[in-house]
């Protein structure tokens, strides 16, 4: 699908519009999630973890992998990535960065039908204050961001749980571009 760029920031301006009048439908970013997946465990993936605290701020824990995979040299229940998931303040300083990283550019194609985004960054030392270290080298990483209303936790807390959440309270694509383009100046191409 393509989407036109005067058709979008008209769209976009309906709906900041409709956040002003009803506060409980602005979103907000409910957490944003960092993952490095090396494919081999060891030193090196301990360096990255390391590199990865300094980035956002927060320890990362190690995902195992799932079977083993002889072609390549991956047994099961070893470390093969690392990944942080961030909320509050963390993530948005987080987010700020990656986006730098990016050039502040994200395609339409990576926002799914409930608002949440997804974007890789190629090489880690495109981040803003991160220097490059010859011992790890470059590696690339997956940045998901969650997008949500207030009022989406009745289905995840423990009393008195919703079996969900409507459709018409859930972010859809659009919604999740307005935040982005309103609260930290993304260009969608």
């Amino acid at each position: 699908m393509i989407v036109k760029e005067e058709a979008l920031s008209d769209r976009i301006s309906e709906i900041l519009k409709r956040w002003e009048t009803n506060p409980m439908l602005r979103p907000r970013i409910a957490k944003v999630t960092v993952n490095v997946s090396l494919g081999q465990g060891g030193e090196r993936l301990a360096k990255i973890a390391q590199v990865i605290a300094e980035i956002t701020g927060q320890e990362p824990s190690y995902r195992k992998a799932k079977k083993t995979i002889r072609d390549f040299g991956i047994r099961r229940g070893e470390n093969i990535a690392v990944a942080v998931t961030l909320r509050g303040e963390k993530a948005e300083n987080f987010l700020r960065k990656a986006l730098e990283a990016v050039g502040n550019k994200i395609k339409y194609s990576s926002f799914d039908d409930f608002g949440n985004v997804s974007f890789g960054i190629k090489e880690h030392i495109s981040i803003p204050g991160v220097k490059y270290d010859p011992e790890i080298g470059v590696f690339g990483m997956d940045v998901c961001i969650t997008i949500e209303r207030p009022g989406y936790r009745v289905m995840r807390r423990k009393a008195k749980k919703a079996k969900r959440v409507p459709r018409r309270h859930r972010v859809n694509r659009e919604e999740a571009v307005a935040l982005l383009v309103s609260q930290y100046n993304v260009k969608i191409v």
